[in-house]
């Protein structure tokens, strides 16, 4: 279908009606600051001649000067924006050419007829998940045809396909090839001079302060100055807050709209797909960033990083039972609400995008026809496309800096560490992420009753899909009640919301956070039962093979661990927020009142290490290099701050200390979680 009829949907036609408002607003707000500071600065002007010319000698006319320089100073800052200007780094990016990758022109200059916009100026190349239009911008690029830019990531091209790859293209393109998004281009260059005027003042300052320096007789009329740019400031705070939500509704409905213009190019279904998977692709990139990350230490690296992203999200494509097309799994939108059952819809105003969940539906509302599918990976649109990936991998290593000589791996041997890894770090597949966001609930032997026994169950019946539901529906709604709790104090400014498709007012959440935790306690109770009839389920397996015993103190043990960590990571949490001032710029007396209140906590902190060394139950997580971090900190009373400055030796020993105090917490509760879990499948395959 040819874009030319892609409809322009009331929404966005609204949201670029008040665009176009708040573009109004800020003319006539502007206008009117720089004809009162013509004004100003021509009284200024007058004033300073006249001063010098009443009685011309030295001190008239350094305050002369000063006259006219607070004018000029206030004309230079409302006039500043005009000369800044937006330069893109590109210092990360790698330049293609036709010459190079002919097909993928082709591909591109299709698109590009399709959608009916200009071919890009440039194409680079960018090693991460991720695709964009991009161009060096300034306040002169609204009246001034600039030529586009595209940025293609190769962890992107890597992990969706040639059909997948062309709408997300022509989704980009979309972004200019209607002129109704021109407006969008107006809101955004309009909200960037509102934000240098307010925010980017570091050459102002810098012009202020030397003409302040250049003589004391300027000094108070640069403060003048500045107190005046102060009150222009306040007023264009309440204008940006205008501009800036228009602009943030446009473009909401820009992207929707830019979605449209690729359904129209592929049909809905490969935007659709390529969204749901866009998360785990970035997942599976990330994380084999966080691994060459992790060592760096010891000099690894890899000349290709890119077969080891595919294999990771192929991998957590089937540990998810995900379905395949080709070598790609296929997120859907149930498989994304499982994990989040929230029926909470706050319309966030100041979000620019809409919620991935949103552009799907909207796609499968429009339900554009399929044209010709092509599944395969995209990067094999490139030519040699394994040297441009180790080209990108090179490029990638090069911003490190390692301190011993480097070691090479393969992917399989990455392949092999991340599979360990990752089995270690998870639960077996036959509790079907029940415990992935769970503890394993502490239940007592007397609290069985004899009705209980007597139902049988399987780990089958106890780790459904339905059970597993019930877990993150408990999670979701409890993150629910938080938040309409903060909406009840008043904290949260909206002037409604949506719960379960119906519409409230914040005074509602006095009836409506009642109502939810009723239902929370309800759903807390079915899990009680199930976890009580878990605990019978295995149990009764132990007893058969004569176990009991070991069981039931691995249970125990994993209890007391878990106490434990529920009153103690409070306190580490409660320390960190109590010290998070020390990142901020704070008077004096400040510093010494909040240190003082946080040495409280911190006391409490210093005995629950003590009480940590000492517990058996911890003993493989206490390795000499945390003993020694332990030791360290607890040998003396440590003094944070000494006027006038912090202690930096100190203070990294406290949060050296407060770090591997939470690691230790956490891998004991999952070392133990994780142990009994295992013995608890050991019993299953007994039977």
């Amino acid at each position: 279908m040819p874009v030319k009829q892609v409809r322009v949907a009331d929404t966005f036609r609204n949201s670029t009606i008040r665009a176009i408002f708040s573009i109004f607003l800020f003319l006539t707000t502007y206008i009117g600051l720089i004809l009162l500071a013509i004004c100003f600065t021509l009284l200024c002007g007058y004033l300073g001649i006249m001063l010098i010319l009443f009685k011309p000698m030295f001190i008239t006319l350094m305050l002369g000067i000063g006259l006219i320089s607070m004018g000029i100073l206030i004309l230079v800052f409302l006039l500043k924006f005009m000369f800044s200007r937006h330069k893109v780094d590109r210092s990360h990016l790698v330049e293609i050419s036709k010459a190079d990758q002919p097909e993928l022109f082709e591909f591109i200059r299709d698109i590009v007829k399709s959608v009916k916009t200009s071919f890009p100026k440039k194409i680079y190349m960018s090693s991460d998940v991720n695709a964009a239009v991009f161009y060096d911008s300034s306040f002169w690029s609204m009246f001034l045809p600039i030529r586009k830019n595209l940025q293609i990531g190769a962890g992107l091209v890597n992990v969706v396909s040639v059909t997948e790859f062309k709408a997300i293209l022509a989704h980009e393109f979309g972004h200019f090839s209607q002129k109704s998004m021109k407006v969008g281009s107006y809101v955004y260059n309009v909200n960037k001079v509102i934000y240098n005027m307010l925010y980017e003042n570091e050459g102002f300052g810098t012009l202020a302060q030397g003409v302040a320096n250049a003589s004391g007789y300027f000094v108070y009329f640069v403060r003048i100055a500045v107190w005046i740019v102060n009150q222009i400031q306040w007023v264009l705070r309440k204008v940006y807050e205008v501009v800036n939500i228009s602009y943030m509704r446009l473009s909401r409905e820009m992207e929707f709209h830019a979605d449209e213009v690729a359904a129209s190019v592929t049909g809905s279904q490969p935007m659709s797909t390529v969204l749901l998977r866009l998360d785990l692709a970035e997942h599976s990139y990330s994380t084999v960033l966080d691994y060459y990350n992790s060592k760096i230490k010891d000099a690894v690296k890899t000349d290709n990083i890119y077969p080891q992203q595919q294999y990771i999200l192929q991998f957590l494509g089937k540990e998810s039972q995900l379905p395949f097309v080709q070598e790609l799994p296929q997120v859907t939108l149930n498989h994304v609400s499982r994990f989040n059952q929230s029926k909470l819809v706050i319309n966030d105003q100041w979000a620019s995008h809409p919620s991935i969940e949103d552009r799907v539906r909207r796609l499968e509302n429009l339900a554009y026809p399929a044209g010709h599918t092509d599944n395969r990976i995209a990067i094999f649109l490139f030519q040699n496309p394994g040297k441009l990936q180790e080209q990108l991998t090179r490029f990638l290593f090069s911003t490190v800096e390692y301190k011993s000589p480097e070691k090479w791996i393969q992917s399989n041997q990455f392949i092999e560490e991340f599979t360990t890894r990752y089995i270690a770090d998870s639960f077996d597949a036959k509790y079907n992420k029940y415990y992935d966001s769970k503890d394993v609930a502490a239940v007592k032997e007397e609290d069985i009753t004899p009705e209980m026994h007597g139902i049988r169950t399987s780990m089958e019946m106890l780790f459904e899909n339905k059970k597993v539901d019930l877990v993150y529906s408990a999670y979701s709604l409890a993150r629910d009640i938080a938040t309409l709790k903060i909406i009840m104090e008043g904290n949260h400014r909206i002037r409604y919301f949506e719960y379960d498709g119906e519409k409230y007012e914040p005074i509602d959440c006095h009836y409506l956070v009642p109502s939810l935790e009723k239902k929370l306690d309800d759903i807390k109770q079915e899990l009680m039962l199930n976890d009580q009839l878990i605990f019978i389920h295995f149990i009764r397996l132990a007893e058969e093979k004569n176990c009991k015993e070991e069981y039931l103190k691995k249970y125990s043990t994993l209890v007391l661990v878990d106490k434990l960590y529920d009153e103690y990571v409070p306190l580490y949490n409660q320390l960190i927020t109590e010290t998070e001032f020390i990142k901020e710029v704070t008077p004096f007396e400040e510093i010494s009142k909040n240190l003082k209140k946080a040495s409280e906590t911190e006391s409490q902190i210093r005995l629950k290490i003590r009480e940590l060394l000492d517990n058996s139950a911890f003993a493989v997580e206490i390795n000499e290099e945390r003993l020694a971090v332990f030791n360290k900190y607890l040998m003396k009373d440590w003094v944070y701050f000494i006027h006038p400055e912090y202690d930096n030796e100190a203070l990294t020993i406290l949060f050296d200390a407060m770090g591997q105090f939470r690691a230790a917490l956490y891998e004991a509760a999952f070392r133990y979680k994780k142990d009994l879990l295992e013995y608890q499948v050991s019993l299953e395959l007994e039977k």
